[in-house]
Order: structure tokens, then C-alpha cells, then sequence
């Protein structure tokens, strides 16, 4: 059956993040069928330059947007007044055409979905994603020595069980989330869905020799040299001195290794005679990650972090190179049981480990059990039709 879902993002779809991790699931639910409208939050500057081409997108896809401009200033009270313009568009359009689902991505729409269901019974889908108030105070961004930030975090966190003792169903993206949010007695109607990786893309056998070659001579990597990638951000939750760290223990067993970092924060790169810093664009990535004989991912570990999905990291093992990362976030624990290419290890060891050989093309069957686009619509699907019955 299918059914007429209002999905609410406060990420914009003219994000980086609303492009591979928004639409590409919601057009496969509206291929499947079900009638989706988005409002969403987007940023001036975005919106302007990326409007059109997710309009296009919407049309050619079967889906239904209404953009809404983002608030930044000030903190607090600029979301408070977002809500409220949530809130008046979802009930607009309700009355238009009644919703039989509410999909809420994250808990500052799922104060608008929570009040949409006890207002007009419409089924309630809190897609948590992670421990976002959890996540807001680890990472700095919320300083509970602030009265005003001690006050919104209490308010969240009460909010958070409201949202899944009242949800209909609830999606995580770890394992290790929905052991956690049981432990706290709530009702097992939790499904994980990991971020997608876009398999098509990331995928070894499809890179061209030559395209290699080029981009190792464009980038000055000699013949022979040992490469230690990293991808991703460089910021709160990264460890980046451990990860420089272990490229200068890596260095003493291969003195011409090199260390390629990927990131859109190259400013926040101290210059070194052995690292290849670039900002690159999602096409790219797969032929750069194919020069790589190994990357690295410490993360800082924490209880937020339990509900972190390893996105870059699986697009980095899905093109057959071993990674090196650290326990204590995400499912690593999990996927290091899966994968031999997947090592963990104490970031503050001074010994090296055993790094397997850069495998080339790997199998896909786990890949598209786990962290395919198909997969996680199907899983979506699943849940839609249920809470439809």
C-alpha cells in the first residue's frame, strides 16, 4: 500500500549531505510508489545556486518540495522560530491532503512530527540518525556551564524519550545505537539503517589504470611510494595529531610514504614536505582512494558517537583498501568481524600493525547487504508499509 508521507529535514537538500543522503533514499521510496512531500531548511546562498537543479530532481522524481530559508542568528531562538514556520507548512499542507506518515529526520523535526501525531493521529517515524544533544554538548557546540545551554539540553533530552516512547517506529543508523536505546526500555520497534554508500561509484573495478597513473603524476607521487590516505573532515571529532602521528610511525617502516588527505578543511593542515593535501569533488574520490595502500580513521570516542555511521570509511573499504581505525564509536566492532580489511587498533600505540595488502575490487555481497542504496530503501519500505497495515 502505498502512502502519503510528509519526510521533515532541518538539512537543507541543496546540502552536500541532502544530496547523498536525503533524496537519493526518498526517490527510491517514491519509485516504489509512496506520494512524498519534503519541507526542508536551506541556506540562502544554496539555495540560490543549487535551487533549481533539486527542483529538477523532485520533478523528475516523483517528489514534492517545499524549501524554507534557514535561520543561524540568534542561537536558539532562530530555531524556536524555524519550528514554528515547520510547523505552520506541515499543517497547511496536511489540510490539503491528509498524511498517513510523518518522517522526521533528527529531533528538531520531530518536535513537529511528535505534535503532528497527538494533533491528527498521522503514524510518527523518528529517524534519530545519532545522540544529537549528546553529540552538541561532546563536540563542544553546547556549553553546559551556559545557563541558556544547560536548560536546551535538558529540554532535548527529555524531548528524546518523549519521541521514542511516542514514535511508531524508530531508525538508527548503528547496532551499537539500538542496543543502547533498549537498554533504557524502550519498545523494540527500532530499525538500523546505515548511511548509503553509492556503490556505483565506489567501486574499483570501474577505475581506469591510465586515470590512476595520471593523478599519481599530477599529484607527485614517486614510483613505488607507500600512500596512507586520509578522508574527511579535519575538526571536533577527529583525532588528527594521532593520525599524524601514525603516519610518522609508518614512515620509519616505509621511508617514502606519503600521506593523502582528502578534506575540505585544508587550511587546517600544517604543511608537510611528506603530505598531499587536496580538496576534490565526490567524483573524484574513488580513482584518488584507488592510489591509496591504506587510510587511516581515528575518531574520538564517545557516548554520542555510538550512533555514528562510518560512511567514508566504507566507501574507502568497498574500493578494496584496508583501513585503520580506532574501537570505542559507530559499528566498528561489528564490521571489523566482517572485514579482514578493517583494523583496529589503540591510536596511541607506538607499534605499527599488520596492514593487509590493498586487495583490489572486493566482494560485494556484504556491501550490499549493509551499506547499499537498495538495501536501505527496501528497510525504509518495510517500515512504511508496516506502519501503513
Amino acid at each position: 500500500m502505498a502512502e502519503n508521507v510528509l519526510y521533515l529535514s532541518y538539512d537543507g537538500l541543496t546540502d552536500p549531505l541532502g544530496q547523498s543522503q536525503i533524496l537519493p533514499y526518498l526517490a527510491g521510496l517514491a519509485a516504489r510508489g509512496h506520494r512524498i512531500s519534503i519541507i526542508s531548511f536551506e541556506k540562502d546562498d544554496k539555495l540560490e545556486t543549487g535551487g533549481e537543479q533539486i527542483h529538477q530532481f523532485c520533478r523528475q522524481n516523483n517528489l514534492t518540495w517545499h524549501p524554507l530559508r534557514y535561520h543561524k542568528q540568534p542561537p536558539v531562538f532562530s530555531t524556536l522560530y524555524d519550528v514554528w514556520r515547520m510547523r505552520q507548512l506541515a499543517q497547511k499542507l496536511h489540510a490539503q491532503t491528509p498524511f498517513t506518515i510523518v518522517h522526521c529526520r533528527s529531533y528538531i523535526t520531530a518536535l513537529v512530527g511528535r505534535w503532528l501525531k497527538n494533533k491528527h493521529g498521522i503514524r510518527f517515524i523518528f529517524d534519530m540518525r545519532g545522540f544529537w544533544a549528546d553529540e552538541r554538548v561532546e563536540g563542544g557546540l553546547w556549553n553546559l556551564n551556559s545557563p541558556l545551554y544547560r536548560r536546551v539540553y535538558k529540554f532535548f533530552k527529555g524531548q528524546e524519550r518523549k519521541f521514542l516512547h511516542d514514535a511508531d517506529a524508530v531508525i538508527v543508523l548503528t547496532m551499537a545505537a539500538r542496543a543502547e536505546i533498549l537498554s533504557w526500555g524502550v519498545d523494540d520497534k527500532i530499525t538500523v539503517i546505515p548511511c548509503c554508500v553509492d556503490l556505483q561509484l565506489f567501486d574499483r573495478g570501474a577505475v581506469a589504470v591510465p586515470d590512476t597513473e595520471a593523478w599519481r603524476t599530477q599529484l607527485g607521487i614517486p614510483p613505488g611510494a607507500y600512500v596512507l590516505l586520509y578522508l574527511g573532515s579535519i575538526g571536533t571529532w577527529y583525532l588528527w595529531n594521532e593520525m599524524v602521528l601514525f603516519f610518522e610511525r609508518l614512515q620509519k617502516e616505509h621511508a617514502n610514504a606519503k600521506f593523502l588527505v582528502l578534506t575540505p578543511d585544508v587550511d587546517k593542515v600544517i604543511p608537510h614536505a611528506d603530505f598531499i593535501v587536496r580538496t576534490v569533488s565526490r567524483q573524484e574520490v574513488p580513482v584518488l582512494i584507488s592510489l591509496a595502500d591504506a587510510s587511516v580513521c581515528f575518531i574520538k570516542p564517545s557516548f554520542s558517537k555510538k550512533g555514528s555511521s562510518a560512511t567514508k570509511m566504507a566507501e574507502v573499504l568497498a574500493m578494496g583498501v584496508p583501513v585503520i581505525t580506532n574501537p570505542g564509536w559507530g559499528d566498528v566492532a561489528f564490521l571489523a568481524d566482517k572485514l579482514d580489511s578493517l583494523v583496529v587498533v589503540d591510536p596511541h600505540a607506538q607499534q605499527t600493525p599488520i596492514i593487509p595488502v590493498s586487495s583490489g575490487p572486493v566482494s560485494r555481497a556484504f556491501f550490499d547487504d549493509f551499506f547499499s542504496l537498495a538495501e536501505g530503501v527496501k528497510r525504509y519500505n518495510t517500515v512504511y508499509h508496516r506502519l501503513g497495515g
